[in-house]
């Protein structure tokens, strides 16, 4: 699948100006300001730049960091894997596989009962399908 290329004034006129500077810009939204915490409700995390799935409200979880955290996404193929060496520290940036959009950071320190893993998710790069 290509991915999906716009340009900046192409993502700035789609795009909030938080979620740009997030998703566009690899920025971080303060802990605990945004939306998204753990709920019941049954559905699917949709990329905000360009749609696409990408996580399942079944595999979220507390984590207590002020991000929705997540134990795998969707599928395998819905984010890639970068290495990010910002701020002086060596961290694993997710982005969106389909847009190229910053979603956050994977950590090694999930619940050890499923993956292990916690995916740290800035809630402005997604929206939620309900019932999906």
């Amino acid at each position: 699948m290509a991915k999906i290329e716009k340009s900046p004034d192409e993502w700035q006129q789609q795009l909030s100006p938080e979620q740009y500077r997030v998703a566009r810009e690899k920025g971080t939204e303060r802990p605990f300001t945004g939306d998204y915490q753990v709920r019941d409700a049954q559905g699917i995390y949709h990329c905000v730049c360009c749609h696409a799935p990408l996580f399942e409200n079944e595999h979220k979880f507390d984590a207590g960091c002020g991000w929705p955290s997540f134990d795998r996404p969707l599928g395998s193929r819905c984010v890639e894997e970068h290495t990010d060496t910002t701020h002086g520290m060596q961290r694993t940036e997710v982005v969106c596989s389909h847009c190229d959009a910053h979603l956050g950071h994977v950590f090694p320190d999930g619940p050890p009962e499923t993956t292990g893993l916690r995916y740290c998710i800035n809630s402005v790069s997604l929206e939620f399908h309900p019932d999906e």
